[in-house]
């Protein structure tokens, strides 16, 4: 599997790219193969800020719905409107065009966010 290595991962499966104080976020290659075909991406929290650990959407695969989990503190500034017409880009291209959410960071980043390594041995790569 790819876990490219200039992102960071959380135990939740959701990846987090940082540029400045904006981090990108989407799930990892490892969850989207676990949830199988994705249906349905729902983030209604645009303009709010979410605290680490929150729930800030969920993603729907043909067999079940999973919460997404914010893995750090920010106001959630942009969704990616692509999912709404094409969910399966998340199954297609986790860390590329399936990205999820834009995030201003407000405050530190958590110290619990893996790097490439830590999260593969996580998921047993």
């Amino acid at each position: 599997m790819n876990f490219p290595q200039e992102l960071k991962y959380t135990k939740d499966h959701e990846w987090v790219k940082i540029d400045g104080d904006i981090a990108t976020i989407g799930i990892t290659e490892f969850a989207q193969k676990e949830l199988g075909d994705i249906v349905y991406v729902e983030v209604e929290t645009v303009g709010e800020t979410i605290e680490a650990g929150e729930v800030f959407g969920t993603v729907e695969a043909v067999k079940t719905v999973s919460d997404l989990f914010m893995p750090l503190t920010g106001e959630i500034i942009e969704f990616n409107e692509e999912l709404e017409s094409s969910p399966e880009l998340v199954n297609e291209a986790p860390y590329e065009a399936g990205w999820m959410v834009k995030v201003k960071i407000s405050g530190d980043l958590p110290e619990d966010l893996l790097d490439s390594s830590a999260y593969a041995e996580l998921v047993g790569e």
